[in-house]
C-alpha cells in the first residue's frame, strides 16, 4: 500500500523523495515511511505537504492498495 497521490504529486512537482525530506526538514527515510503508508506523519508535516504541493492533505493522505484483491485474481468456476 502507498499514498499513490502524494507520490504523483511531488513527482509533478519534479522533487525527489529526498528533496521533499530536506523541506520538510526531516530525513529521508522519515518521508519514505509518510509515502509508503507505514506511518501517518505529524500535522505539521501535512500542512507542510499542503503547501508545498497545493493539493489537500485529505486527497494525499488516501491510501491506495496496488495489489489486486485475491477474489479478483482467481478464476471463475
Amino acid at each position: 500500500m502507498a499514498r499513490e497521490v502524494l507520490k504523483e504529486a511531488r513527482q509533478k512537482a519534479g522533487m525527489t523523495q529526498q528533496q521533499m525530506a530536506d523541506r520538510l526538514g526531516i530525513n529521508l527515510r522519515h518521508y519514505q515511511k509518510i509515502e509508503y503508508a507505514e506511518i501517518g506523519g505529524s500535522f505539521d508535516v501535512w500542512d507542510a505537504l499542503e503547501d508545498i504541493l497545493g493539493i489537500h492533505q485529505r486527497k494525499l493522505r488516501e491510501i491506495s492498495n496496488n495489489h489486486p484483491c485475491l477474489e479478483e485474481s482467481q478464476p471463475e468456476h
